[in-house]
């Protein structure tokens, strides 16, 4: 005998790098079991790749995970962690104060939202006279792990730069970086003025972010501090609620 088949809703959410409605459905068990896996295990490549196919499987394989930037990522995975286990959420986070005692906090996922630096911009001119500059693209998280531009050495940060470039322009023409050699790349950014550098390396620094500011109060000292939250490993970690 056939059993009963269970519908799941269908919502909508609009990403925020490109205004583009996405319908999505909610976690169901089996990614939920992907999900734990991941967490379990704690490495970065297996909750990114857990990422992509949770995510792709909740918006029917209508969305290119791989190559949406860092942040449509966060946000989407937020909004379907919601609708599938609900907007308030129960977890555990180390106190800042002692780094030791664990607490329990609620956050409303619906009030997280993508921030954005207002200096940020993706146009980045190098040189006012010639009209000379580079328009850039934001890293995907095939491209980007949590700490890269924090930690990273400068060779990973340069080829980061490199593979973001959509394209460079001087006056009304055009060099679409589809059409550009990496070594014709390289060699162009290694001329550059460091100031160009740094203007360049302004736009990682305030790419916009899913970024959450949690108050805490530790148990035992009765001390209140600010818990913050930021990128995927962060928020990955809400989707396993403290059961009451």
């Amino acid at each position: 005998m056939a059993l009963p088949i269970i519908e799941t809703p269908t919502y909508e959410l609009t990403l925020p790098s490109q205004e583009l409605k996405v319908k999505f459905r909610p976690f169901l068990v089996k990614e939920e079991k992907i999900m734990l896996v991941a967490l379990e295990s704690g490495e970065e490549t297996e909750i990114n790749e857990a990422t992509k196919k949770i995510l792709s499987a909740c918006t029917f394989n209508k969305i290119d995970v791989a190559n949406l930037p860092t942040f449509d990522i966060e946000y989407m995975f937020l909004q379907i962690r919601a609708k599938s286990i609900g907007e308030i959420s129960k977890f555990k986070v180390i106190c800042p104060d002692d780094k030791s005692t664990y607490a329990e906090v609620e956050i409303d996922l619906s009030k997280i939202e993508v921030q954005v630096d207002d200096e940020h911009t993706n146009k980045v001119v190098i040189d006012e006279q010639r009209q000379l500059g580079v328009v850039l693209k934001y890293p995907t998280m095939a491209m980007v792990s949590k700490d890269t531009l924090k930690t990273a050495d400068y060779d990973t940060v340069f080829d980061l730069m490199l593979n973001c470039v959509h394209e460079i322009f001087e006056g009304e023409k055009i060099y679409p970086g589809v059409d550009t050699t990496k070594e014709e790349m390289k060699e162009f950014f290694e001329k550059l003025p460091q100031g160009a550098f740094d203007k360049i390396r302004k736009f990682f620094d305030t790419m916009p972010r899913l970024r959450h500011e949690q108050e805490v109060t530790n148990p035992k000292t009765g001390v209140k501090s600010k818990v913050t939250f930021e990128g995927l490993n962060d928020f990955f970690g809400l989707a396993s609620p403290i059961i009451a």
